[in-house]
C-alpha cells in the first residue's frame, strides 16, 4: 500500500482512506496520458463557469479575474510543453484545477464551487466530441469534392464491374467513383446527426441532483456554445449514449 501524502501530494479522494492503494493500481487507473487532450475544452468549461458564479453572486470580481488569468497561464503552459504535472494529477482536470490554485491562491479554491467532476468530465467530453465529429466531417466533405473532381476527369473511361468475385457488367470510372462519394454522403448525415444529440450543455447538473447555489445552467451552456441545456440533471450526467453513437458513425466512416 502507498502512503496518502499531505499537501500538493493527495490524491482527489484522499479524504477517504487512510491509506493509498497498490502504486500498481495507480498506474493502472491514471488517465492523463489520455485526457490530456480533454484540456482545451476543461479550460473553456471552468472559463464559463467562473463567469457562470459571478452572474450568481457567489465570486466576486478581483476573485474571477485571477483565476482566468490563472487558466490563461495554464493554457500557455499547456501549448508550450511546459506544465509540469504532479504525482496526484490523475487526470487532466485534477491537473488544471491544482495548477490554478497554486497560481491563483485562495481564489483558485473556488473554482470548482457548485461543480461536481461529474458534470464537469461531462461537459469537457461533449466539448470535444462536438469539435472533434465536425472536423471529421469537414474532412469527409473535402473528399468527397476530390472524389467529384476526379469522376469530372476520368470522361467515359471504363473499367469492369464485379459481383461475387466475378466480372459481370462494364461500367464508367466516374459511376464507381461516385458511388463512394453517395456512400460517404450518408457519414456525413450520421456525423452530423451524432453531433446535434451531443450538443446538450450538461453543466450545473452537478454530482447528479444539481445544486442549491444560484448557478446558470442556460447561461453556460450559451457561453460554451451549446444549442441546447440538461432537462435532467441525472440523465445529463450519466448520458454517455452520444460517444457510443459518435463511435458507431466513426466506425462506419471506417468501413
Amino acid at each position: 500500500m502507498t502512503e496518502l501524502t499531505e499537501g500538493d501530494g493527495k490524491t482527489l479522494w484522499h479524504g477517504r482512506f487512510a491509506a493509498g492503494p497498490a502504486e500498481s493500481l495507480l498506474a493502472y487507473t491514471v488517465s492523463l496520458p489520455y485526457d490530456q487532450r480533454l484540456a482545451p475544452d476543461d479550460i473553456a468549461g471552468s472559463r464559463a463557469h467562473v463567469r457562470g458564479l459571478v452572474r450568481g453572486g457567489l465570486l466576486d470580481g478581483d476573485e474571477a479575474s485571477a483565476i482566468l488569468a490563472a487558466l490563461d497561464q495554464v493554457e500557455e503552459e499547456l501549448a508550450a510543453g511546459s506544465f509540469a504535472f504532479g504525482p496526484a494529477d490523475e487526470d487532466i482536470h485534477t491537473a488544471v484545477e491544482r495548477r490554478v490554485t497554486e497560481l491563483a491562491g485562495v481564489a483558485g479554491g473556488k473554482l470548482h464551487t457548485g461543480r461536481s467532476r461529474n458534470d464537469q468530465v461531462a461537459t469537457d467530453l461533449r466539448l470535444y466530441a462536438k469539435r472533434a465529429l465536425l472536423e471529421v466531417a469537414e474532412g469527409v466533405l473535402a473528399l468527397q469534392e476530390v472524389l467529384l473532381a476526379r469522376a469530372d476527369e476520368a470522361g467515359d473511361a471504363y473499367l469492369p464491374g464485379y459481383t461475387h468475385l466475378q466480372r459481370a457488367q462494364p461500367i464508367l470510372l466516374r459511376h464507381h467513383l461516385l458511388a463512394h462519394g453517395w456512400a460517404l454522403a450518408r457519414d456525413v448525415d450520421r456525423l452530423l446527426d451524432a453531433r446535434r444529440r451531443t450538443d446538450v450543455s450538461p453543466l450545473g447538473a452537478g454530482a447528479l441532483a444539481g445544486s442549491s447555489l444560484p448557478l446558470d445552467p442556460v447561461g453556460t451552456g450559451l457561453d460554451l456554445g451549446f444549442a441546447e441545456t440538461f432537462d435532467n440533471s441525472l440523465d445529463a450526467v450519466s448520458d454517455r449514449d452520444f460517444v457510443a453513437e459518435s463511435l458507431f458513425a466513426l466506425s462506419l466512416l471506417g468501413v
